[in-house]
């Protein structure tokens, strides 16, 4: 069977790339990733990058954020058939976009930049409400049963580090490999809310949502940290306690905040990306 031809630009270093920054609800979507029949960010993104600018030989994001899930500051690489103005590109996207996306940024970028293969780590962000929101319901998770926050914080030191994931992972047979090193997780408060912020250098599908929906079993005093332990160690709890997929946090309250790259400054402290006082 012959190789399909390659891509027209994989050879060609004259191919205009840009980095583009985007934000996002993800309420409407289907995620990031185009799909046949299905409405995604990044079919919006193309086809606003077809009208603006001509052909688009290549457009891929650093992170497939699933259906629901938002973006702070997604990155993504386009390739175009010709050169553009970055601001002019940037303001004529924006006019043909929906008004639940929003391109931040343009910049040109050498051809070798690629969003995904070229980026050093991910930051994902998690809003948990403690109370009802009439505004921000979908931003965030509203929790109705007390939380402790403490515990949250105590539980989620143990995350961090090297870790066989498996057991957060939706379709772990599907992975090369379920195994990630979590460079850091926080929790902290800000009025109503309780977040939680990981930064790893990739994520599995699902796995973010299902640490913060046994964070949140720990701190409803439901597990303990020693349970998560064992989770991180491939012993599942007994079936009568429940599973990690029955506890997976819904996308309303997840957010892409940030994807880094060689030379990016540090991140600022955490933060809400939507209030709730």
């Amino acid at each position: 069977m012959l190789a399909p031809p390659a891509s027209p630009w994989r050879h060609n270093a004259s191919v205009p790339t840009y980095r583009l920054t985007v934000e996002y609800d993800g309420t409407r979507y289907r995620g990031w990733q185009a799909q046949k029949n299905a409405r995604t960010v990044a079919g919006e993104l193309r086809s606003a990058l077809a009208e603006a600018a001509g052909e688009v030989l290549d457009l891929g994001g650093a992170g497939r954020t699933d259906a629901g899930v938002h973006a702070l500051a997604q990155t993504a690489h386009v390739r175009l058939a010709r050169r553009i103005d970055p601001e002019r590109l940037r303001r004529d996207v924006n006019d043909r976009l929906p008004p639940d996306i929003y391109l931040l940024g343009v910049a040109p970028e050498s051809q070798r930049f690629h969003a995904r293969h070229s980026a050093l780590s991910r930051t994902y962000l998690y809003q948990i409400s403690r109370r009802k929101t009439a505004f921000a319901k979908r931003f965030v998770w509203w929790v109705s049963r007390p939380l402790e926050a403490g515990r949250m914080r105590d539980a989620a030191r143990l995350v961090a580090g090297r870790h066989d994931f498996a057991l957060f992972c939706e379709k772990p047979d599907d992975q090369t490999s379920t195994t990630v090193v979590v460079d850091s997780v926080e929790v902290a408060t800000d009025g109503a809310l309780i977040l939680v912020r990981l930064t790893a250098s990739h994520f599995l599908w699902k796995m973010v949502r299902r640490i913060v929906g046994v964070l949140v079993r720990v701190g409803a005093g439901e597990l303990r940290a020693p349970d998560l332990e064992s989770l991180l160690r491939l012993r599942a709890l007994p079936a009568n306690r429940g599973s990690v997929a029955e506890w997976t946090a819904p996308p309303s309250g997840l957010f892409l905040e940030r994807v880094t790259y060689p030379g990016d400054p540090p991140l600022p402290p955490i933060g809400p990306a939507f209030p709730v006082r």
